[in-house]
């Protein structure tokens, strides 16, 4: 039997319906929470299953010293670096100075105090170098000089037979900048006895092979490794003969204790008139 007009529906079917649409009312809100705090959140998050939109990595600083981890925690400042030296120098510092900044430091002291005047004069450091460091005192004069600018040969000796003999043509070269740039020896201008191993400036470990070309009659090449620090030599081999006319030889020597940036190698004959008679030397650094 059909309900007529005005007739009331039953009241349950009524409640299931508010019922539903309050349900409907609650999911949405949820729904529309849950994605205000994933917005306010960080972001958006991925569902389950999907991937979430890369970023780019971030840009690291190198670190200031190498070899360190980087853990996060932002580096110290890093070392100043040393100043560069106030001139080039286009050979290997020998003797009496190790470096550009030790011949600034004597400049420095020079102008304040007057002392150790020498450094001045090409030849007093040549006679020094050879009596003094190498300890050749025998030698005890200057036989020949010639100097140009900034470069001098002076040539170190002795008197054998009425007559000056020369031992060695030492080369000097101004060292820095300045009316009293000091002298340095960086070198010598080779002839009958040469040293042409190891190259000049070579980097060099223990032991090396020192040779050259020789010529003379019944000669005893000695070879002597020094470096400024040491008062005795670091290195020494004795005795290779040689003689004839620019004949080849060779030997081989070890050094230890080497400390300094540069090392001297100092070949040298003798015992006919003097026990030094001829000496040639090359500048190599320390490896």
């Amino acid at each position: 039997m059909e309900d007529g007009p005005g007739a009331k529906r039953p009241r349950g079917r009524s409640a299931a319906v508010i019922v539903t649409a309050a349900l409907v009312v609650t999911l949405v809100s949820a729904v529309l929470g849950a994605i205000a705090v994933g917005w306010f959140d960080g972001g958006p998050r991925s569902a389950p299953g999907q991937s979430a939109v890369p970023l780019a990595p971030a840009t690291r600083l190198p670190s200031a010293t190498a070899g360190t981890s980087d853990t996060g925690t932002p580096p110290g400042p890093a070392a100043t670096p040393a100043p560069p030296p106030t001139t080039e120098f286009r050979f290997q510092p020998l003797w009496p100075f190790r470096s550009v900044t030790e011949a600034a430091a004597w400049q420095r002291s020079y102008r304040g105090s007057g002392g150790q005047p020498w450094h001045l004069d090409a030849e007093e450091t040549a006679l020094n170098f050879t009596r003094g460091f190498l300890g050749f005192t025998e030698i005890d004069r200057v036989v020949s000089r010639s100097a140009r600018g900034e470069d001098a040969y002076i040539g170190v000796g002795y008197q054998a037979e009425g007559r000056p003999s020369v031992a060695a043509v030492i080369h000097l070269v101004k060292i820095g900048r300045g009316s009293d740039a000091p002298w340095e020896v960086v070198g010598t201008a080779d002839t009958s006895l040469t040293v042409e191993r190891p190259r000049y400036a070579a980097r060099v470990t223990s032991p090396i092979t020192v040779g050259g070309r020789i010529t003379g009659v019944d000669e005893s090449i000695r070879v002597q490794v020094r470096q400024p620090s040491s008062e005795e030599p670091i290195g020494t081999y004795c005795c290779r003969p040689g003689g004839g006319e620019k004949q080849s030889w060779s030997v081989q020597v070890s050094f230890r204790a080497a400390v300094d940036p540069a090392l001297t190698v100092v070949a040298s004959t003798g015992g006919h008139l003097k026990e030094i008679e001829q000496f040639a030397i090359t500048g190599v650094r320390r490896g």
